[in-house]
């Protein structure tokens, strides 16, 4: 496929072929013609198609049709080619809280033929350095007030030579002004299918983040999949969540997927459960996207989610909790959908709808993929045979120049990490990611499974388990726990905690060491960073 590309620096470090996962395009759907450019299908289809009228983007105090979205997009484009001088192929690193000028910045870079690197709001200047250096971004776009950060980066990045603000009334030089001067229509750049158009960097729940490389087909791709045979949402749903864009959880459950079927979405800038509360309320939100902690504090809410337009409830970026599943249907009456994915695989691989949702499994393989359980030697295990998950389908890892690769894909399968069990039925069941695997004592304990059970004690809101070395055990259980209000962390807490998980899992995988916190150590999308817990 001609590539689009003027600066080569992506395709120059896609892995070499040999360390390529195995693509595959079954279905009819995800048969994508040799030149494609993601925005086309995702926005200015519907304007084409008449209908640049519906609500596409809703935020406080603003509403964006289609038509809105796409004027606003087309003028980035402009500023970005005509006045900032980018070619395609240039990464562009967008920085902002999830916000309507947000998805317009990332639609006016993919239409520019440029490569979208979108950043976490709370990364501080140290680990943007790191994500400017690694992806070589030459242009950004930072809202007015994220941006301190950012310079303070900057100053080590002398390759960033574009820097744009928005949201900042006052600045004459803001991007806002720039697009005024700019024609209402971009004529797409036609990029390759397989042209990088996102950059998306895992978020660090290991500590060393990487950065996955994602074609204008994976985008279309990981649309046509989960969202199509298990979300199955229509164009009169709306969307709401807590993710943000910059993690590909939350660009596709708040952006591609709405977009993709003609859909409207609610951004907002914070999304704490009240604040996410607030705006299912407000907005008359139908489908919520947020992780487990977020729906165990929401279930409080029960009683006004009931009369809410609320009807679809999805699960993601980390395990979830059988308890958490149950406190929810029975505060709302709603069953969730849960769904295992990844950043290096764009979206959701494994899920089950409502309607086939077991509590314990994560669901079924979701059409357009496979997956297996294997053991160490890459050998299908039998159901109920505990190993580790690899899947293969239209999406895959690509690191960028990343040693890493070597680890993630063998044999044509992405493995993910995660450690796995197939029943008779192909539900995969999730225990552990491997690396939280706990070896005491020779058992393998799983370190979800004792949160689990920490969880259904009354006393504690949320926990945290790691494997500590330990001379006599070789690894001790260790927790960490966050107590509700009115309860003590004392030695008589810690004793009741270690009697109530024996009594509800096998004894030998109580935690021999409970250490209490005010709060566990997150990352900016809510995973649990386990690999502070080890530092202590």
């Amino acid at each position: 496929m001609p590539s689009a590309h003027l600066d080569t620096f992506a395709r120059d470090r896609l892995p070499p072929p040999q360390l390529m996962p195995e693509f595959l395009f079954e279905l009819p759907e995800l048969r994508f013609p040799a030149q494609l450019n993601c925005a086309w299908e995702l926005l200015d289809r519907h304007v084409a198609e008449g209908r640049g009228e519906r609500v596409c983007i809703r935020a406080p105090g603003q509403i964006w049709t289609y038509g809105d979205l796409q004027e606003q997009a087309d003028r980035i484009a402009h500023v970005l080619t005509r006045e900032l001088g980018l070619v395609p192929g240039n990464r562009v690193l967008l920085r902002a809280p999830n916000s309507p000028m947000l998805a317009a910045c990332w639609f006016g870079v993919v239409k520019a033929g440029g490569i979208a690197v979108t950043t976490m709001p709370l990364l501080r200047a140290a680990e943007l350095r790191k994500v400017l250096d690694i992806a070589q971004c030459s242009h950004a776009l930072c809202d007015a007030a994220l941006l301190r950060e950012l310079q303070e980066a900057a100053q080590d990045c002398p390759q960033l030579c574009q820097l744009r603000v928005f949201n900042h009334s006052r600045n004459p030089d803001a991007l806002e002004a720039a697009m005024r001067r700019q024609p209402r229509h971009f004529h797409n750049v036609d990029t390759a299918a397989d042209d990088t158009c996102l950059l998306a960097f895992t978020s660090g729940t290991t500590g060393v983040p990487k950065a996955t490389m994602h074609f204008h087909r994976d985008v279309l791709a990981v649309c046509r999949c989960w969202p199509a045979h298990v979300l199955r949402a229509t164009a009169d749903d709306v969307f709401i969540g807590s993710p943000p864009l910059a993690f590909t959880y939350g660009l596709g459950g708040l952006l591609l997927f709405p977009l993709s079927i003609g859909a409207s979405t609610v951004l907002l800038d914070r999304a704490a459960p009240a604040q996410l509360f607030d705006g299912i309320r407000d907005f008359g939100a139908t489908v919520l996207f947020t992780a487990p902690t977020s729906y165990r504090a929401l279930a409080a809410q029960g009683p006004a989610l009931r009369g809410s337009k609320l009807r679809k409830c999805v699960s993601a970026g980390e395990a979830l909790p059988a308890s958490t599943r149950a406190l929810w249907r029975e505060a709302t009456g709603l069953e969730m959908i849960d769904g295992i994915g990844t950043t290096e695989l764009l979206h959701i691989f494994i899920s089950a709808d409502e309607e086939h949702a077991r509590p314990g499994a994560i669901g079924t393989v979701v059409p357009g993929y496979r997956a297996e359980v294997v053991d160490d030697a890459g050998q299908p295990l039998p159901p109920g045979a505990v190993g580790q998950l690899r899947v293969k389908g239209p999406t895959g890892c690509r690191y960028l120049a990343d040693t890493r690769q070597a680890g993630y894909v063998r044999d044509g399968w992405n493995h993910t990490g995660d450690a796995c069990s197939v029943d008779a039925d192909g539900y995969f069941h999730f225990h552990a990611r491997t690396d939280d695997l706990i070896v005491s004592a020779g058992y393998n304990i799983a370190a979800p499974e004792v949160e689990e059970a920490l969880l259904q004690h009354p006393a504690v809101a949320e926990c945290g388990v790691v494997g500590v070395p330990d001379a006599e055990r070789g690894q001790l259980v260790k927790a960490f726990v966050v107590l509700r209000p009115g309860h003590d962390g004392d030695e008589a807490m810690v004793r009741s905690l270690q009697t109530f998980v024996k009594q509800v899992i096998a004894p030998y995988k109580y935690p021999r060491a409970i250490a209490f916190l005010d709060a566990l150590p997150r990352t900016a999308t809510g995973k649990l960073q386990r690999f502070r817990l080890k530092a202590g």
